[in-house]
């Protein structure tokens, strides 16, 4: 058993480790050479100390974390694909990192299974997992919710390997990042013909301006980034949004009219 010890300043964008400090990318956090100590610390230099050990598994494509706190009262929990993680945020916050496949709970521990692929390697994949693990504890969440699955993003039977992985980055990279800004995007469909992917913006983005930069600049490079087939996207609007628009529209038309007779009886 090896024992990961990290130290976590308030202050955004900065780990500390006492050691070595290793500045990240313009934004992000610093990557540790030698972490040694989580603390969060505040102003009045009151600190928080979690310590997270991590245990090999005969499996040497998954890992076991033990943040030294119960993670479930009773029983274990499986989620071996993003779609299955709807149920926890902490699951879900584990598979954003790239080359997760795969998260279980225990009584005290989660276990974390990662790509069957060189590229991934656990002392890369360590660090994030060991900063959400920590984020996810000092948040006050709960492990599990009721929360049902998003039935748009549902992968069913008749669905291409195409479509799956359309709908797999919308649920593990896409849409978190939108519901961030108060809003969510929807998979309405896929056109093979024209490879272009029908989304539906909602809440904040729906009505934003930038909502169209989102869509191209946004979501149409990751998918096709990531997917070859995905030629574009496109925003659509459900039957009930359309007459909504429509009525909208002559109302304001409407009130034009209005201030043009209204000025035209002035002069």
């Amino acid at each position: 058993m090896t024992y990961d010890r990290w130290r976590h300043s308030t202050r955004p964008g900065r780990f500390y480790s006492g050691i070595q400090r290793v500045p990240g990318p313009e934004g992000c956090p610093s990557i540790l050479t030698r972490p040694v100590a989580l603390s969060w610390v505040g102003q009045q230099q009151q600190a928080r100390t979690m310590f997270i050990q991590t245990q090999e598994t005969p499996n040497p494509n998954s890992l076991k974390f033990l943040p030294g706190c119960d993670v479930l009262e009773t029983g274990t929990f499986d989620f071996p694909n993003h779609s299955s993680a709807h149920a926890s945020p902490l699951a879900r916050q584990l598979f954003r990192i790239e080359g997760v496949s795969g998260v279980f709970f225990g009584r005290d521990f989660v276990t974390v299974t990662k790509l069957d692929d060189d590229t991934y390697d656990w002392q890369l994949l360590k660090p994030d997992i060991f900063a959400t693990i920590m984020d996810f504890f000092a948040s006050g969440l709960p492990i599990l919710t009721d929360e049902p699955p998003p039935s748009d993003t549902v992968i069913h039977p008749d669905d291409d390997e195409t479509v799956q992985m359309i709908k797999e980055l919308l649920d593990t990279r896409i849409r978190p990042t939108v519901q961030e800004d108060g809003g969510d995007i929807v998979y309405v469909g896929f056109d093979q013909a024209t490879g272009v992917v029908k989304l539906k913006m909602q809440g904040s983005c729906s009505s934003c301006p930038s909502s169209v930069v989102t869509l191209r600049s946004g979501v149409q490079n990751m998918l096709q980034f990531y997917i070859p087939e995905v030629q574009g996207v496109e925003e659509v609007e459900d039957e009930v949004d359309s007459i909504a628009n429509e009525e909208f529209a002559k109302f304001e038309e409407r009130l034009k009219q209005d201030m043009k007779g209204k000025k035209g009886a002035e002069d």
